[in-house]
């Protein structure tokens, strides 16, 4: 009978940032002054590669999905954040939480498949090179990434519809400004052994597999590199993954920063905005800074865009 009277949530109130006081508004001009920023790079790194035939190679192929998955999770988390931080907080149906969840994980497990294809990729160019074009080809790469697709649709699903069988009976507060697992398993009154069972998988299969495979890579990569007998070589060979190191390291570093060392909710808080809100802004500005092939890209689209559609 007990459990008949209990009331189930079906509206979750997200908190957000409760300490802003009055930069509340500053605050929402520059989260969506970064979030234009973030929507534009991405989209130009994306029209970039697709419009100059010589970014037409599978390293800058990955670098647009990429993109693309920087641009989903941008316009997944970033405008109820928006809404959060102007009203002081926002109401979300629970399943709206639980699919703001889904496509938040999706897209963080996509971008951990598509950092490790990239590192193969870099692997197989500077350690065989004479069978790079063969392995590599247009086709394969396609099927890695619809691989890639096929393997989060199905893993992220399993574990949001695990999660939407649990009871959820208040209270229906979470202190963040977006629906993370960690928050959401709080709510429930029901027992999360399987889902923390499943979550636990999930970050073997989609964390630490992909990031061993990247080590392992970087160190035959690195062996090869120093092989190269003259120093101009080894160093333009090693420039051609400067830009990856710096996008996994900034990945990485923010999720292990978070989910692995326990910090108090506060710098939670800050690190949870950095790799959900800077980290898409950063990721083309690292790859269209330091590679001269997209900056020259960048140089001839421009050139070729008339004047009118510019002013």
């Amino acid at each position: 009978m007990g459990h008949h009277n209990v009331s189930k949530v079906t509206e979750i109130l997200l908190l957000g940032f409760q300490n802003l006081q009055r930069l509340n508004f500053p605050f929402f001009l520059l989260l969506l002054l970064i979030f234009c920023v973030t929507l534009c790079g991405n989209l130009l790194i994306i029209l970039v590669v697709s419009y100059s035939r010589s970014l037409h190679s599978p390293m800058y192929f990955f670098l647009t999905q990429l993109s693309f998955s920087d641009l989903l999770l941008s316009t997944t988390v970033v405008p109820n954040m928006l809404n959060v931080v102007l009203y002081n907080g926002s109401h979300l149906p629970l399943i709206g939480c639980l699919t703001q969840f889904y496509c938040f994980v999706a897209t963080e497990s996509l971008e951990c498949l598509l950092l490790t294809v990239m590192s193969y990729d870099r692997y197989q160019a500077i350690c065989h090179p004479l069978h790079y074009t063969s392995i590599m080809d247009l086709t394969f790469c396609i099927k890695l990434v619809v691989l890639c697709w096929v393997v989060i649709f199905v893993e992220e699903l399993m574990v949001t519809l695990t999660i939407g069988h649990l009871d959820f009976c208040g209270p229906n507060i979470i202190d963040h400004f977006f629906c993370d697992l960690e928050p959401i398993l709080a709510l429930s009154c029901s027992d999360t052994f399987i889902m923390k069972m499943e979550t636990l998988f999930l970050v073997i299969f989609l964390a630490i597999c992909p990031v061993t495979v990247i080590i392992v890579s970087y160190v035959y990569i690195i062996f090869t590199i120093l092989k190269i007998p003259s120093v101009t070589r080894r160093q333009k060979t090693f420039s051609t993954c400067r830009a990856h190191l710096a996008v996994v390291s900034l990945f990485y570093g923010s999720l292990i920063s978070i989910y692995v060392f326990p910090r108090q909710e506060s710098a939670k808080t800050l690190l949870s905005l950095f790799y959900t809100v800077v980290t898409p802004l950063l990721n083309p500005m690292i790859y269209s800074l330091s590679n001269r092939e997209i900056k020259q890209a960048l140089k001839n689209l421009f050139k070729n865009i008339p004047p009118s559609i510019l002013f």
